[in-house]
């Protein structure tokens, strides 16, 4: 089980084993990672680290900027897993290429506070309910380090200085 290390109260739940129904629960519920091992790092920050299929990223990363999440790297990947590399269907048509499907990993670094609520946001957005959905990997950061000021900690995690804090604050003057 996670605590934060800085609340002390913020426990992740669906590390628990617990499911979750959603509001569309007649055509797929939310199903809430499981863990079996009790012991996790404690760390301020983790790295989720989701590999999807393409045309889902669009949903999820729309609903992460939603949620306020503007820090996520996004690279095309190949791989395979439970679909043992077989031909993907797209748009009607069957492909493969030396039997890796085409995938994309998104990484995004976030408080530990935020780790639940953007891991349900990209179960929610990325679940077709078919084998090839993907994976979610939870890795503990010990520290973020902003290049262009130094920052450390929660100041360089912290996504301020962009276009939407130019933007905002040229809408509050």
């Amino acid at each position: 089980m996670i605590v934060c290390p800085r609340s002390r109260k913020g426990r992740f739940p669906h590390l628990n084993g617990m499911l979750k129904q959603a509001t569309n629960a007649s055509v797929f519920p939310v199903i809430r990672a499981q863990s079996t091992q009790e012991y996790t790092p404690e760390a301020k920050f983790y790295k989720i680290e989701a590999i999807l299929r393409p045309w889902r990223v669009p949903h999820v990363s729309s609903g992460l900027l939603k949620m306020g999440i503007r820090g996520v790297t996004v690279s095309d990947v190949r791989g395979f897993g439970a679909q043992g590399g077989s031909t993907e269907r797209q748009a009607g048509s069957e492909f493969s290429e030396d039997k890796f499907v085409a995938k994309v990993k998104m990484e995004i670094v976030v408080n530990c506070d935020q780790v639940d609520a953007v891991i349900d946001k990209i179960i929610e957005e990325a679940r077709t309910g078919e084998i090839g959905d993907g994976k979610i990997f939870l890795i503990p950061v010990s520290d973020v380090i902003r290049v262009r000021t130094g920052e450390r900690g929660e100041m360089a995690e912290r996504m301020t200085g962009g276009l939407s804090d130019i933007l905002s604050s040229a809408v509050s003057n």
